[in-house]
């Protein structure tokens, strides 16, 4: 697996994934939108090893994927929340999209395709643990749109082509396209910035936990697993499940700071799930290793040096809105074509 394309290469799971990748000796070729920005991967553009391309996963040809030998598929309107914005919009991104990556990719021949999904699939669970063989309860566009992408995608697996899935569990840590939107990450701003941490639906729902590094690790690993061990699997990727409420004491914690948390009795959010990771690691060896309070500490430590801070598209679904709002609004002026 010499040389991976990385579909949503500017995204919060997507720059940390190129960074990894080149790292551990790959040839990776980014492939995405940027809507976040084209700068996420200046100090990449002079190596030799590295291709930046900007294109939509819509317009990609198999051309486009001669002499790849993996692609790791990243690219959706990510979340639940920005995918609820344009159901129609979600599934020709989030399913028809990533059905157009797996195709394409297959008649170039390459080898090893594997399908960045979600653990917000399982929806609402129960009190047990859900491992992959649960049935899938998707509640949102986000998690309907993926769970299609998973069943399309994976028809095309054969000897030839190896498919694999990760359900991601909600992601946090540090990324340089930082999205404070994520349950860990937007905690600790709101901590940093308003000593109070907000907590909705009371707190008692809860959710798996990943670091975004130890995503991209998980990654790795499957490209480089015996095709045997993963042909046609599923895999939760997690480090931990945790309550929301636990979450925010683990943050008022950590900080050095006194941290007030606020509740608040109920929330549009009706996911609760709990997750079994122990496939992952029976499979191939791996096991995340980044703890929440290492997350923490290090989206607090770049807040301090000025690394990071709360913009526009920093919040993922502020963010689209700004966009269709800006295209709207243009659409709306134009005469004959011409803006000015």
């Amino acid at each position: 697996m010499d040389h991976v394309l990385i579909t949503g290469a500017g995204g919060y799971i997507g720059s940390v994934l190129v960074d990894e990748m080149l790292r551990a000796g790959y040839r990776v070729t980014a492939v995405d939108r940027f809507f976040f920005g084209e700068n996420v991967h200046h100090r990449h553009l002079n190596n030799p090893n590295f291709c930046q391309r900007k294109v939509d996963i819509r317009d990609l040809h198999p051309p486009d994927f001669e002499g790849v030998d993996a692609v790791c598929d990243l690219a959706a309107l990510s979340n639940d929340p920005s995918a609820d914005i344009d159901h129609a919009l979600t599934e020709a991104i989030n399913f028809s999209g990533r059905l157009h990556v797996a195709t394409c990719a297959k008649e170039a021949g390459v080898r090893r395709y594997v399908l960045s999904s979600s653990c917000s699939i399982y929806g609402v669970g129960n009190d047990d643990t859900l491992d992959e063989n649960a049935p899938p309860r998707p509640r949102t566009a986000y998690a309907k749109a993926s769970y299609k992408a998973e069943q399309s995608t994976g028809a095309l697996a054969s000897k030839d082509f190896t498919w694999v899935t990760v359900r991601n569990a909600t992601v946090f840590g540090l990324s340089r396209r930082m999205r404070f939107d994520l349950v860990v990450n937007l905690m600790t701003l709101n901590a940093v910035q308003k000593g109070k941490i907000f907590i909705l639906g009371g707190g008692r729902q809860w959710r798996p936990l990943i670091h975004v590094r130890d995503v991209c690790t998980a990654m790795i690993s499957i490209l480089q697993a015996p095709s045997d061990k993963i042909q046609g699997q599923l895999f939760n990727v997690g480090f931990a499940n945790y309550q929301v409420l636990s979450l925010a004491y683990v943050v008022r914690e950590t900080l050095p700071f006194p941290i007030e948390v606020e509740i608040a009795p109920d929330d549009a959010d009706k996911r609760n799930y709990k997750v079994s990771f122990d496939k992952l690691s029976e499979r191939i060896g791996f096991r995340p290793s980044i703890t929440i309070a290492e997350g923490i500490r290090e989206i607090y430590g770049a807040m301090k040096e000025g690394q990071i801070f709360p913009t526009p598209e920093t919040s993922t679904v502020n963010w689209y809105r700004t966009l269709l709002d800006a295209e709207r609004l243009v659409d709306r002026v134009k005469l004959n074509g011409r803006l000015l």
